[in-house]
């Protein structure tokens, strides 16, 4: 998992489970993206709750997860505060 610690202390990540949060302070844990399959019964990654684009259509959902994860890392975890 990747921390994002701002000045003020605020931290900013990709939520997963392999770090107690709440050891860190009290947490705002909001949604990034929405993958859902399409019509076509592909996946698509839409990342419009941080103002990113919509991503795919991918074969399989866990295609759509990957690049999710590396548009967020490499998009939104960099922004400043």
């Amino acid at each position: 998992m990747q921390l994002r610690i701002d000045p003020g202390g605020t931290i900013r990540c990709l939520y997963d489970e392999s770090l107690p949060l709440s050891h860190l302070g009290a947490a705002h844990i909001r949604r990034a993206s929405h993958v859902e399959p399409t019509t076509e019964g592909c996946w698509t990654a839409d990342l419009s709750p941080v103002s990113g684009p919509l991503l795919g259509p991918f074969r399989h959902r866990s295609q759509a997860l990957d690049v999710e994860r590396q548009w967020l890392e490499q998009h939104w975890l960099t922004l400043p505060g």
